[in-house]
């Protein structure tokens, strides 16, 4: 698995603005660049094994070197729906970044020999590869682990430098 600093933590709520307001105050964040509906679909993304078909909002910032990434369900079922069904609103996740693809493949192979398995996953444009691991049972319901190629690490500079 990998070792290392998480390099986001993510929320999911059903109010972007009013989530965008509290960290804004809490931890400083100063601009929030929106994507209103990114589709996730089963072409490129499954839940629990099966092709997902869902739409979220997505916003993200920045507290330091954190990236700060909010979701908003939009439609379909999803990790995200899940969580707000069980629990509402609140901190979903963290985030490790893989240096390789192979690291990427790697760390859920780890994963899912360490009875972590990959509840969802999927590829976003750009190419960026996500996968979520669940140890609920040990109090921790998601991990990210990604794998950002160089457009979205330039992308994601963009909303960091953003925050000056």
């Amino acid at each position: 698995m990998l070792a290392q600093t998480p390099v986001q933590i993510a929320w999911v709520t059903r109010d972007l603005d009013a989530t965008e307001a509290a960290l804004t105050t809490l931890l400083g964040a100063k601009k929030w660049i929106r994507m209103p509906e990114v589709h996730f679909g089963p072409d490129t993304c499954t839940l629990r094994g099966a092709p997902a078909d869902f739409v979220a909002a997505i916003s993200l910032s920045y507290a330091g070197d954190t990236q700060l990434e909010l979701i908003a369900p939009v439609s379909g079922a999803s990790i995200y729906t899940e969580f707000l069904d069980r629990a509402g609103p609140g901190l979903h996740h963290i985030c490790v970044a893989a240096p390789s693809p192979e690291d990427f493949d790697a760390a859920l192979q780890a994963a899912e020999r360490n009875a972590t398995p990959v509840v969802q996953q999927g590829v976003m444009p750009g190419g960026m590869r996500f996968a979520y691991v669940s140890a609920a049972d040990a109090g921790v319901p998601y991990l990210e682990i990604a794998y950002l190629p160089d457009e979205i690490r330039a992308f994601f500079d963009y909303v960091k430098q953003e925050q000056q």
